[in-house]
């Protein structure tokens, strides 16, 4: 099986996010990920919410990891694989997602996560943690919508230890 990582460090900038998602681009365009395909879309958002939550909750320096599993064509010419999205960061402070309400500007990002990867959860990384998201590449016309993967309208209740 061919895996491909690549990493980006980041600083604790929310000037940042906006470089993560570039070098995001790039690197799914590298790997044959369409920048116009609903999954390249789909990534570029988490990795915008995983790297600001990174930024913005710890204040430390974190890396951006991108893999992609097994991703190869198939005899009809669709592709299947899959792509893992990780932010390491120092901090030991364990995500606390949230359930924002009403006018809130924040609290969504993991509910985000979670409504749009196929699995996501976190482990402890040495001193700190990882947070980490999958989305299958399951065929030509695969979406990254909750929708396209079967999930039901409703976000399940997150789980520590997932993974």
């Amino acid at each position: 099986m061919q895996v491909l990582q690549v990493q980006l460090e980041i600083r604790p900038d929310p000037a940042e996010v906006g470089r993560a998602r570039s070098w995001a681009r790039s690197r799914l365009a590298g790997s044959g990920i369409g920048v116009d395909e609903p999954l390249s879309e789909t990534l570029i958002l988490l990795v915008s919410e995983l790297v600001t939550n990174a930024v913005v909750h710890t204040g430390c320096p974190a890396v951006l990891r991108l893999l992609l599993t097994g991703v190869s064509e198939g005899p009809s010419g669709a592709r299947s694989g899959t792509v893992r999205l990780e932010v390491a960061d120092v901090s030991a402070r364990p995500p606390a997602p949230r359930h924002a309400t009403g006018d809130e500007t924040g609290g969504r990002g993991l509910e985000l996560v979670d409504g749009l990867a196929d699995r996501w959860g976190w482990d402890a990384e040495g001193v700190g943690k990882r947070i980490w998201c999958e989305l299958d590449r399951c065929g030509a016309g695969a979406a990254g919508d909750a929708a396209s993967r079967g999930r039901d309208a409703a976000v399940p209740e997150f789980a520590y230890g997932v993974g």
